[in-house]
């Protein structure tokens, strides 16, 4: 009703109140069940300019996709034109583009074929914001590790297939608690819901932690971090671990808000920690 009178305020842009300071009311939310009598007055926010999560997503994924290959390949105006510069004689250097390459195909992947979004857009100008940083941090991640001076880690093999192993494990998880999180959404629902554990066992991390995604998504960083021994990756493992600790400490206060029966046992990302 509020887009026809003004048609400029698509329904993705509007934040609908009932107290200028409350929450926004949910799209899903029905006028005759709010807490008001036969009159009652609404507060409008104009939230801007939005953009679709799949959108998002798939603008975000695919940049640092493409940025890793051009310091892979050795472009000439990226280490000057050295003969001896254009590969690197150390197999993990390899082994490194295809880690890196699977995550964010694995995340395209996921974006078109398995996420649900419970809100169907964010502000448009923070798309900027979030491609400076993956972006820019593919960049930073890349240019060091195929340096023509990088040097391999230095428990050799070992490292690198232990790092290997842990990654691919993470990967899996991180997948998998993706699609469960999807299923509860399977029949097109934006309610909030208790996830549990399913038959698949990397999923059996939601009896620890209210997040598992993300926890699995940090060890993917700490496995990337082992497998390369390199000072930038460790740092943005470190910055993805702030972040998603934040991400996970909201999804679980939200959790205990809205369900008077969730786990008490849970905690945010890390097993019994944090």
């Amino acid at each position: 009703m509020f887009h026809k009178l003004y048609p400029r305020w698509y329904p993705a842009r509007q934040s609908i109140k009932l107290d200028p300071k409350g929450k926004s009311l949910r799209d899903e939310e029905i006028l005759q069940h709010l807490p008001v009598g036969t009159t009652a007055t609404l507060y409008f926010k104009d939230l801007g300019p939005q953009i679709g999560w799949t959108t998002v997503f798939l603008i975000e994924y695919t940049g640092p996709l493409f940025i890793y290959f051009v310091f892979y390949f050795r472009m000439n105006f990226v280490y000057g034109l050295d003969d001896r510069f254009t590969s690197s004689p150390h197999p993990v250097v390899n082994l490194a583009c295809i880690c890196h390459s699977f995550h964010y195909m694995k995340r395209l992947i996921e974006t078109v074929f398995v996420h649900r979004f419970s809100r169907g857009t964010m502000p448009l100008r923070n798309i900027v914001k979030n491609c400076l940083y993956y972006w820019g941090f593919a960049a930073w991640l890349a240019y060091y590790i195929n340096h023509p001076l990088y040097t391999p880690p230095s428990y050799g093999k070992k490292q690198i297939n232990f790092a290997v192993i842990m990654f691919l494990l993470c990967e899996a998880g991180n997948f998998s608690i993706h699609v469960a999180l999807s299923d509860l959404r399977r029949n097109g629902s934006k309610t909030c819901k208790i996830p549990y554990p399913t038959k698949n066992p990397f999923t059996w991390l939601f009896f620890f932690v209210s997040c598992p995604n993300y926890t699995y998504e940090v060890g993917t960083w700490i496995s990337f971090t082992i497998m390369t021994q390199c000072v930038p990756v460790g740092l943005f493992t470190l910055l993805c671990f702030i972040q998603m600790t934040v991400w996970a400490k909201d999804k679980h206060c939200t959790y205990l808000r809205e369900f008077k029966d969730y786990p008490s046992h849970r905690m945010p990302i890390i097993p019994f920690l944090l």
